[in-house]
């Protein structure tokens, strides 16, 4: 953690080691920029395409290619363009929309928090400088609309619902959908801290007050506007297993999405005959229950899902749907 007066921030440390893709995974699931640091004396390596991978799987929005230990190499520009020419092929080949890079030198902190004057030929931003004015968390809030319901609050004859914000804008006057019910409603309104506000945006923690007593529990999906999530028993998704246990086909597991746990039965492995701890692949599941799902590429909070085993509630498997 450290801060300086326009952000805080949050680092999430993962090595690029196979064995370490599961920490990669998890780092990336909640971030809003990713660094991959590559050293400028071996350029593109193993480790280095591991991540662009990952990064590009977890869609962050944002990446940095810090290409460090400039000092190194003689703060020599065409190393510099030559690893990031090399990157950005491969960059293309794994789904990264792009990326940012920036030579530094941490040793001497050139590029770090200021610009380098060993560097005159670059001309773009040192790197703390783009971490501070970067955009974060602007997809969630130009996602549609997607309220988990975590709680019920029941206050006299009054329902109140409340959650966390996973997505998008909600309004009093706003017509709802409840999900996987399908049962329509208004906001009659909604509070913040206690607070009666008009407007509520994510990733805001409220209360939702509707205007008919409809049956809404922990786990519902409450939802505005056309942009309507799949309803699904039938889940197909990348995912990463976490665990020394492996996965197999035949496996009952429970899918927990949001706010809402349903059982399932692992269908296939993409071929595979078994998932083990940092393997990626595909699966196919068939839940017990339908499912108000997002594509991972429109949500990462509605579009994500745990599965968890059911005998001891160990977490197995992330899941990224795609639909």
């Amino acid at each position: 953690y450290f801060a300086t007066p326009r952000r805080r921030f949050i680092l999430a440390d993962t090595p690029g080691h196979v064995q370490y893709t599961r920490n990669m995974v998890t780092g990336a699931s909640t971030a809003d920029l990713a660094i991959i640091l590559v050293d400028a004396r071996n350029g593109v390596v193993e480790q280095t395409l591991r991540h662009a991978a990952v990064t590009a799987l977890l869609r962050v929005p944002h990446v940095v290619l810090a290409v460090n230990k400039m000092d190194l190499v003689g703060y020599e520009e065409r190393e510099f363009e030559r690893i990031v020419e090399e990157f950005a092929g491969h960059a293309a080949a794994s789904g990264l929309p792009g990326f940012t890079p920036i030579p530094v030198s941490a040793l001497v902190g050139d590029n770090v928090v200021q610009r380098s004057t060993r560097m005159d030929w670059y001309r773009g931003p040192a790197l703390l400088d783009f971490l501070e004015r970067v955009p974060a968390g602007v997809e969630a809030a130009d996602a549609p609309a997607r309220f988990p319901v975590q709680y019920v609050i029941r206050h006299g004859d009054a329902r109140y619902y409340a959650g966390q914000l996973a997505s998008g804008t909600l309004r009093v006057g706003d017509r709802v959908t409840v999900h996987p019910s399908g049962a329509t409603s208004e906001i009659t309104g909604i509070d913040a801290l206690g607070t009666p506000v008009q407007a509520a945006y994510a990733p805001q923690s409220v209360s939702v007050r509707l205007a008919d007593q409809r049956d809404v529990a922990r786990g519902d999906l409450i939802t505005s506007g056309v942009d309507v999530p799949a309803l699904t028993q039938e889940v197909r998704a990348a995912v990463c297993h976490l665990t020394d246990r492996p996965l197999r086909v035949g496996d009952r597991v429970l899918v927990r999405h949001t706010t809402r746990t349903v059982q399932a039965v692992v269908k296939d492995l993409g071929g595979a005959a078994e998932l083990t701890a940092n393997d990626l692949g595909r699966i196919a599941l068939r839940t017990a229950e339908p499912l108000a799902l997002d594509d991972y590429a429109v949500s990462r909070r509605t579009g994500a899902f745990l599965l968890i085993d059911p005998a001891d509630g160990t977490t197995l498997t992330a899941g990224m749907v795609a639909l």
